[in-house]
């Protein structure tokens, strides 16, 4: 006697990426980030998955921790408070049955050197900024989370990122598996994220984007759209 097999959780991404900052006074993350929903085109996610957010952040590092705590707790309560699809009589996008509604924060995050997209495995527990962020604060050497130890700890993302590497480069998107997001503010947001994921049960990933000028920006929306439906199925890869 054969076992159905169990849809993936349905997960509910919450997009971020960063404002203006120095000499980008646009920034491809925002860009993208505003016109997220767009993505989908006419392919709604798999298996009940939803965009359930998109937030533009100040490129900022301790000034603007309050507001990215902020919207990561809210991402727990809107998920609580929410139906969960693939709950026990509630069927996917797809018709599949599902589990529970898992929270995903994708970051983006803009590399003005970059010639590709980089999936990025994990962040430091450093901040050492090359130059002031939005609101002053230039750090060297300093822990991101100060009881964390080290600024030599490391936090991974849950997700199999050299996974999701190999399934984006099969599907011709010239992207690279990364293991260091710097230590500048795409690090500090990735390593806040990934420890609060880690206490609540959410996942978390970061994406560095090049400039539109090196792959313009119905490519990236493209890649980002493809990204999103290869984890929402990620639990049946």
């Amino acid at each position: 006697m054969g076992s159905e097999a169990r849809a993936p959780p349905a997960m509910r991404f919450n997009l971020t990426g960063f404002g203006k900052f120095h000499n980008v006074p646009e920034n491809p993350s925002e860009t993208i980030v505003r016109k997220a929903r767009e993505v989908l085109g006419d392919r709604p996610l798999p298996f009940g998955a939803t965009i359930a957010g998109c937030t533009v952040l100040d490129t900022a590092g301790a000034g603007g921790l309050e507001a990215l705590r902020a919207i990561l707790d809210a991402a727990l309560v809107a998920g609580a408070a929410s139906p969960k699809e693939g709950a026990e009589g509630a069927k996917g996008a797809d018709g599949a049955e599902g589990a529970e509604a898992v929270v995903v924060w994708v970051h983006l995050g803009v590399n003005g050197g970059a010639t590709r997209f980089a999936i990025e495995q994990r962040a430091v527990n450093e901040a050492t900024f090359r130059c002031a962020d939005e609101m002053g604060w230039e750090p060297e050497e300093e822990p991101v989370v100060a009881a964390d130890g080290a600024i030599s700890r490391v936090r991974e993302t849950a997700f199999a990122a050299g996974k999701i590497t190999e399934a984006m480069q099969k599907q011709g998107f010239d992207v690279a598996l990364s293991t260091d997001a710097g230590r500048f503010v795409c690090n500090y947001v990735y390593y806040q994220s990934l420890r609060h994921a880690a206490t609540h049960g959410t996942r978390s990933l970061f994406v560095h984007v090049p400039p539109f000028s090196v792959i313009p920006l119905d490519k990236q929306l493209e890649f980002v759209g493809a990204l999103l439906r290869f984890l929402a199925s990620y639990g049946a890869c």
